[in-house]
């Protein structure tokens, strides 16, 4: 199978409009830390970012950072750091995903709570086209009302639309302390009504994670459901934390990054993993139908539910039928991909996502079948 490795954005965009031209399906990855996620793309030649790896601009005082698509996470994390300052996607495989495959797979993780998704962080774009095209969206600036918000749509798309090139994001200083407090629950509804008054008290943690008690175990927790709260500012307000949830346990240091770190690749570890969007009332139901570990941000509406063989996907996959959840299989192995499910229920939305993927690659050359398996 071909290879290439364009290493700037105009490469990029004559490697496209060559495939274009020749009607040649191309398969596109960064680091290729999630070839597992989404569907199984259709046979091409691969198309691999990560020669596109620069920090372009970086403005500390602007609080922006623009970065090409092969930058690696970990080392854009370690670069901020130094000025005390970062980019809090908390992505999956963080060690080795590239800055263009977080986007495009388009995961939030447990900070989501309160920095927003990778939507509220990106600030602006440029992707190429099968047509042989660049196209900027967006700015470099926060405040920037230039261009259409083309971006919007490529995040989260797994690169069915075009190839991203180059990335502008908002970033967040760091915060003088955090602290993490890990209250345990007698069930999960239980858990969900804790969520609920942490969600309504005066205190604005950084995250709030509900995991059910498979999830708490494989973490060295308790076996018990428990909600994990992430807290971040001055020891005086972590001290009101501690007061507030009086009876949780209180991690620091080496074990509360530990946690987290567990809890944010939680994603990686399982054979297949299912994504529910629900709303938020419905975390406890969501909690109770996984038929292994389960990790929910209880602040958005999102869980992900683990399931270590082919038959409790399909299982979990009939038994929610109905549910107002929106449901898709995340990841899973080739071989259980292709007699899953992955999508069963894309929505009223479908249609308009269809007419974007003609409009975008007329030809469905670019990493077919990559979205869920429907587009």
């Amino acid at each position: 199978m071909a290879e290439r490795q364009p290493i700037s954005p105009g490469d990029l965009a004559a490697l496209l409009h060559e495939a274009a031209e020749r009607k040649e399906p191309v398969r596109v990855e960064g680091a290729g830390t999630k070839r597992q996620w989404g569907g199984p793309p259709s046979p091409g030649w691969l198309l691999k970012t990560t020669g596109l790896n620069r920090v372009l601009e970086y403005e500390p005082r602007d609080l922006t950072i623009c970065l090409e698509a092969g930058a690696l996470y970990r080392d854009v994390a370690r670069m901020l750091a130094g000025n005390r300052q970062m980019l809090p996607l908390d992505p999956p495989y963080a060690g080795s995903a590239t800055i263009g495959g977080v986007v495009s797979c388009g995961v939030s993780g447990p900070r989501r709570r309160l920095y927003g998704g990778i939507r509220d962080q990106v600030i602006g774009m440029t992707f190429a086209t099968m047509e042989g095209k660049l196209v900027t969206s967006g700015g470099k600036v926060v405040k920037n009302v230039a261009g259409l918000d083309m971006q919007k749509s490529l995040i989260g798309s797994f690169g069915t639309l075009g190839v991203i090139a180059q990335v502008n994001f908002k970033l967040a200083p760091l915060p003088e302390a955090t602290r993490t407090f890990v209250v345990p629950a007698g069930s999960n509804e239980e858990a969900a009504a804790i969520r609920t008054r942490v969600l309504s008290g005066v205190l604005q943690p950084s995250a709030v994670d509900v995991l059910n008690g498979a999830a708490a175990r494989s973490f060295g927790l308790d076996a018990a459901p428990s909600v994990v709260v992430r807290a971040h500012g001055t020891e005086r307000v972590l001290a009101r934390y501690a007061q507030e949830l009086q009876g949780a346990g209180a991690l620091e240091g080496e074990a509360e990054a530990s946690l987290w770190k567990r809890i944010e690749s939680f994603v990686e570890a399982p054979r297949i993993v299912a994504q529910a969007s629900h709303p938020l009332g419905e975390l406890a139901a969501v909690l109770d139908s996984a038929p292994a570990e389960a990790v929910a941000r209880g602040a958005n509406g999102v869980a992900y539910l683990a399931f270590h063989e082919r038959g409790q996907a399909n299982g979990w996959i009939a038994a929610t039928k109905g549910k107002p959840w929106s449901r898709v299989i995340l990841k899973a192995p080739t071989e259980d991909a292709l007699e899953l499910d992955l999508w069963p229920d894309p929505g009223p939305d479908f249609e308009l996502m269809r007419r974007l993927k003609e409009t975008f690659d007329p030809g469905s050359l670019l990493n077919r079948g990559r979205l869920y398996g429907r587009i």
